[in-house]
């Protein structure tokens, strides 16, 4: 990008972020996204963001739409992010819905999945308490979606390079769910692999994955404006089961919506049930 960002193309490229996919990106955040989009400018010889929108407006524009979408939306993750949420999981949801005696396999969503590492890192909770606690869920789907092809992409193959595995995983559970790859990578196992089925999906759109019993939405509605977080809660709240969790970010929060959700403490950490 050769040109400075000015402050009517930073104006309209935040316009056109939100309408196509609810990311509001705050003031001062021009360098953000210098760095993201300079490779796609570069690729379809374009030299300042307003170029990229004049291109953007054309007819049969929607793989470029795509591009630049994941390009400001694909964020770095790692396994067990912030630790809390699967704690609770693993001593409080599951011990719970193994005494609920389910007639239906258990349900899970990761909103917002990255490259895998959250669905995945469920999975393992899941296998390891299936292995203490045998009989007690017996059948278990998770659904993990994300606006993103390309980390979905990386998330169904299920593979991952050494830095990528380093990130919050440890030697106990990469032995145990992990097998080594030619290229010197690491391949989830395919039983964990099996239990995970990878979707795109946008969360400004209509959800058409059916009933879940928990729902991890964490790290992204911090992305959103207060009207749209709002709608998707909502949303949310109608995909869950009766008695159905939803487990959001540390940083994020309920505002507003106290006749859907109860608030219930865990010690620590906050998750909240299905009026």
């Amino acid at each position: 990008m050769k040109a400075d960002i000015t402050p009517q193309e930073y104006e309209a490229f935040k316009t056109f972020l939100q309408d196509a996919c609810g990311i509001l990106l705050g003031d001062n955040k021009q360098y953000l996204v210098k760095s993201r989009l300079r490779r796609i400018l570069e690729e379809n010889q374009l030299d300042s963001l307003g170029g990229l929108l004049e291109r953007l407006k054309r007819p049969g524009r929607a793989n470029l739409r795509e591009v630049v979408i994941d390009a400001m939306t694909t964020n770095e993750t790692l396994w067990f992010r912030d630790n809390h949420p699967f704690r609770i999981l693993q001593e409080k949801l599951l011990p719970e819905f193994a005494e609920r005696k389910l007639t239906q396999p258990l349900r899970l969503w990761s909103a917002a999945c990255s490259t895998g590492q959250e669905p995945y890192s469920i999975g393992m909770i899941l296998e390891e308490f299936r292995r203490t606690r045998p009989g007690k869920i017996r059948d278990v789907r998770i659904t993990a979606t994300d606006i993103s092809k390309s980390v979905l992409e990386v998330a169904r193959r299920g593979e991952y390079e050494m830095i990528a595995i380093g990130r919050g995983l440890s030697p106990e559970r990469q032995k145990q769910f992990f097998t080594p790859s030619p290229n010197g990578g690491w391949q989830i196992r395919p039983q964990l692999k099996g239990m995970v089925e990878f979707k795109e999906l946008n969360l400004l759109e209509r959800y058409m994955l059916g009933k879940f019993d928990i729902v991890m939405c964490r790290n992204v509605l911090i992305y959103f404006s207060a009207e749209l977080k709002k709608d998707i809660l909502t949303r949310i709240h109608a995909t869950l089961n009766p008695g159905g969790y939803l487990i959001l970010g540390a940083s994020e929060s309920l505002n507003g919506l106290s006749h859907l959700y109860e608030m219930v403490q865990c010690h620590p950490g906050i998750i909240y049930r299905k009026k």
